[in-house]
């Protein structure tokens, strides 16, 4: 039997969309608002969904202990009340959209969980724009 668990949190982070190859005026006119030189921030709403076979001795799919750890250490830690673009390594080069936030947590998570296991990422930028990962 399969079942899919999914653990809620958040954090908060500023970021700046920007692609470096282009002029100001073409990044202010796909990333508008977006593109403040100054950054500007968001209250980033997470869910991690994991899937896989129940297993019969402790009935978990995963110990949702274990899957607040890993997401405290490995997403908290890493993003909360950062500049996603001056702080963390990963965005160095990769502009922090909402859909590359979500890649890098799909990244830094799974190799931390058995290989069996599936993994969604759901990240809400704002409480109506939201990306899903599954890493396909």
């Amino acid at each position: 039997m399969k079942a899919t668990v999914s653990r809620k949190a958040h954090f908060n982070a500023a970021h700046r969309l920007h692609n470096k190859n282009w002029s100001l005026e073409k990044n202010s006119a796909v990333f508008g608002k977006c593109n403040n030189p100054n950054y500007h921030g968001h209250n980033y709403e997470l869910i991690v969904s994991v899937t896989g076979e129940i297993n019969k001795e402790t009935g978990f799919v995963i110990d949702v202990a274990i899957l607040k750890q890993l997401i405290e250490v490995e997403i908290e830690a890493a993003f909360d009340h950062k500049n996603l673009n001056l702080e963390v390594p990963e965005f160095e080069t990769l502009n922090p959209t909402v859909e590359n936030i979500a890649v890098v947590i799909y990244n830094k998570l799974k190799p931390k969980l058995q290989s069996t296991l599936e993994l969604e990422i759901t990240l809400y930028e704002t409480p109506r724009n939201f990306v899903r990962y599954s890493g396909k």
